[in-house]
């Protein structure tokens, strides 16, 4: 696609591309900011498009993905560290609510439903949950990793289920 064919696509799709800015960002301003920043990027990566490819879904993917790691970069920036904090030494108990009669009840609710959980649910699960990454506990458990993730995304289904009550709004 030449040039000006491109850049014509991309004019014709300018309306459509600020109604889903609009959803993404739910505000005027930075919907114009987010549309502004796609026809940049799509202009760019001109050489990036094929022909063959849905040109519309092309370019509202790359809206997509950049509102996605501007918001990242929001995130990130809105994390304060401080310094001067002895990460090594955080009371971490005492500022987790757990340490209250409410908190120590709802550790053993979340405990014993990880218990009723069947084992071969319940020992990936507690593994992921201790740390280990997926790769880890395939390997120590002797099973492939897609098992390994199906049965930790099952354990979680399970747990939300019992759990529900710890989740109302």
């Amino acid at each position: 696609m030449n040039a000006l064919r491109f850049q014509e696509k991309l004019m014709n799709l300018q309306d459509n591309m600020m109604n889903f800015a609009l959803t993404l960002t739910s505000n005027r301003d930075d919907a114009q900011d987010l549309l502004q920043d796609t026809t940049l990027k799509v202009l760019g990566n001109r050489e990036k498009f094929t022909d063959n490819v849905n040109f519309k879904g092309w370019v509202l993917t790359i809206m997509r993905n950049i509102f996605i790691n501007d918001y990242h970069k929001a995130v990130r920036a809105q994390s304060v560290i401080d310094q001067d904090a002895d990460v090594y030494n955080v009371d971490i108990l005492n500022d987790s609510g757990f340490d209250t009669p409410e908190g120590s009840i709802q550790i053993q609710e979340i405990t014993g439903a990880i218990n009723r959980l069947n084992d071969d649910l319940k020992v990936p699960f507690s593994l992921y949950v201790s740390g280990y990454k997926y790769n880890e506990i395939a390997d120590k458990l002797d099973m492939p990793l897609g098992t390994i993730k199906s049965r930790i995304f099952f354990a979680r289904q399970e747990l939300q289920k019992q759990l529900k009550d710890f989740y109302r709004d």
